[in-house]
C-alpha cells in the first residue's frame, strides 16, 4: 500500500471463493521514492504488522504475505522481517495465571512470504538469524522485566552460564565471586555490593569465531539488579528500578544472539558487574572513598551515581585483563539523559569519530534510535574532589555529560571508547521492557568482523 504509513495495516477483508472465506490485509509502505531503497526500519515495521495481524486476526491458521518488487530479495531484508515478527510475538507470561496469561498468535501455524523480486538464496538460514535476534531481544526483555525478589546477582550469573551453554562452544563463561574481584583491586565495583543480600558476581562471557580474529572487542553492560538509592534513598519512581539492569540485559541477549549466529572475524567479551544497590549496616555511605583496580581513588558524593562505580571496574576489567581493542558500553544511567533526548532515544559519548559514525550506522540498520552528544571537557572540573582523585557526581547541570567524563577514566585514552545511556528507551510505560539495546549491539559486533 504506497502511501500508507509504513507498518499501518486496513482493516481485513473478508472475501469467499469456493466456500470459503480468505482475510485479505494491506501493509502501509510508506511514500514510494525510485531514488531509495526501502529502508530495514520499514521491513521489521512490516514484520511488526504481519505479526499484530496474525494475532488480531483469530482463528486464522496461516497467513501469505507477498512483499512486492519494490522490497530488495536479499538475506537481509528476510533477517530483518524475521527479527520484529518474532520480536512482536513476545508476551511475558511468566507471572500470571488463568485469563490473564497470553499466547500472541497462538492459532497461527505457518507464515509463508512471496517475494516479487525473486526467490533468496539461503533463505531459511537468513530467517533463522532473524528468530535468534529476536530471541537476544526476548531475553533482554525477560531480564529488565523480571523482579528483584526473582532476578538478582546470582540469578543473572546463572542466566549467563545457560546463555554459554546454549551456544553450541562459541561462547564460554567465567563469574568472578568476591574474593576473586578483591585480588583485583576492584573497590568501587565492592563498594557498591556492600550493601547488597546477595554476593557480587562479575560476568564475563567470551565469543570467538571459527576462524581467524580481525578483531577484539569489549561490550560493558551496568548489572544493577535492583537499585534503591542507597542511602541517598530514592524518593520516586523507585518501583521501576528493576530496569537499572538494562544495560547488562542487553548485552546479555546481545551475546545470546552473537552465540547462535556466529559472525566471523570478531572475539567479543560481553562483561556485566552484577549487583543490587541496597541499604544495610555495611553499604557505602556519602564521603567514602573507593579505589578502582586501575588505583584511581573517587570520594562518593552520592549513593545513588553508583552505577558508574560499578562500571569504572568493568571497564578495566575489558581493557587491561581482556586487551580489548575498543570498547561499548551500555547503562541506564542518567536521568539527565531522558529529559535531554525522552524515552525513544539513546545517548552516545565518544571521542573517536570512526566509533560514533559506525554507531551511528548500527543504530539506522537496527533500529534502535541513537544520538551523539558532547563530550565537553571542560565539564570534568565538575568532578574534582578536596580529597581523591575525582568524585562520583559533578554539578547540578550537564549531568549526563559528567557521567560520560567519568567513565573515560578507566579505559586507556588511546583506545576508541563509547558510553551509551539507554536510560529512556529501555521502559515503556505501557508495555513495559523494550529489548533495547540487543540488536545494536549485535550488529556492532558483528561488524567488526567484516
Amino acid at each position: 500500500m504506497n502511501g500508507g504509513s509504513a507498518g499501518t495495516m486496513t482493516p481485513a477483508m473478508r472475501i469467499v471463493s469456493d466456500g470459503k472465506a480468505k482475510r485479505f490485509i494491506l501493509l502501509g509502505l510508506g511514500t514510494e521514492d525510485p531514488e531509495k531503497a526501502i529502508e530495514s526500519t520499514t521491513i521489521m515495521k512490516l514484520g511488526a504488522a504481519v505479526a499484530s495481524a496474525c494475532h488480531d486476526q483469530k482463528k486464522a491458521t496461516s497467513c501469505n504475505v507477498i512483499l512486492p518488487s519494490q522490497i530488495e530479495s536479499s538475506a537481509s531484508t528476510l533477517t530483518d522481517f524475521s527479527t520484529a515478527f518474532y520480536s512482536s510475538l513476545y508476551s511475558d507470561n511468566r507471572y500470571r495465571t488463568g485469563k490473564k496469561v497470553e499466547i500472541k498468535a497462538e492459532d497461527v501455524k505457518s507464515v509463508t512470504l512471496f517475494m516479487e523480486g525473486g526467490a533468496v538464496d539461503g533463505a531459511e538460514s537468513s530467517i533463522s538469524t532473524g528468530l535468534n535476534l529476536a530471541k537476544g531481544v526476548s531475553l533482554t526483555k525477560d531480564i529488565v522485566n523480571a523482579p528483584h525478589n526473582v532476578l538478582n546477582s546470582i540469578s543473572l550469573a546463572d542466566t549467563a552460564k545457560k546463555i554459554a551453554e546454549e551456544s553450541g562452544g562459541t561462547i564460554t563463561c567465567e563469574i568472578l565471586g568476591k574474593d576473586e574481584c578483591e585480588k583485583r583491586g576492584m573497590g568501587c565495583y565492592l563498594g557498591v555490593a556492600r550493601g547488597s543480600e546477595t554476593e557480587p558476581q562479575f560476568i564475563h562471557l567470551t565469543y570467538k569465531p571459527s576462524g581467524d580474529v580481525k578483531k577484539k572487542v569489549g561490550v560493558v553492560g551496568k548489572g544493577l539488579l535492583f537499585d534503591t538509592g542507597g542511602y541517598n534513598i530514592k524518593t520516586q519512581m523507585m518501583e521501576l528500578m528493576k530496569f537499572d539492569c538494562g544495560g547488562a540485559a542487553a548485552v546479555l541477549g546481545a551475546a545470546r544472539a552473537v552465540g547462535q549466529n556466529r559472525p566471523e572475524g570478531v572475539e567479543a567479551h560481553f562483561v556485566v558487574a552484577a549487583c543490587e544497590n541496597m541499604i544495610n549496616a555495611r553499604a557505602v555511605v556519602p564521603s567514602d572513598i573507593l579505589t578502582a583496580s586501575n588505583g584511581k581513588t573517587v570520594e562518593v558524593l552520592n549513593t545513588d551515581a553508583e552505577g558508574r562505580l560499578t562500571l569504572a571496574d568493568a571497564l578495566v576489567f575489558a581493557d587491561k585483563e581482556c586487551g580489548c581493542e575498543s570498547i561499548i558500553e551500555l547503562s541506564t544511567l542518567t536521568g539527565a539523559c531522558m529529559i535531554s533526548l525522552g524515552q525513544k532515544i539513546c545517548g552516545v559519548w565518544t571521542d573517536n569519530d570512526d566509533l560514533a559514525k559506525s554507531l551511528e550506522d548500527v543504530s539506522k540498520v537496527t533500529g534502535d534510535k541513537s544520538w551523539r552528544m558532547p563530550m565537553e571537557a571542560e565539564y570534568k572540573e565538575q568532578l574534582k574532589s578536596k580529597v581523591a582523585d575525582m568524585t562520583n557526581l559533578g554539578g547540578r547541570y550537564g549531568g549526563a555529560i559528567t557521567a560520560a567524563l567519568f567513565l573515560t577514566e578507566f579505559v586507556d585514552k588511546k583506545k576508541p571508547f563509547a558510553h551509551i545511556d539507554i536510560a529512556g528507551p529501555v521502559w515503556d510505560d505501557k508495555a513495559g521492557a523494550t529489548g533495547f539495546g540487543a540488536k545494536l549491539v549485535s550488529e556492532w559486533v558483528k561488524r567488526q568482523g567484516e
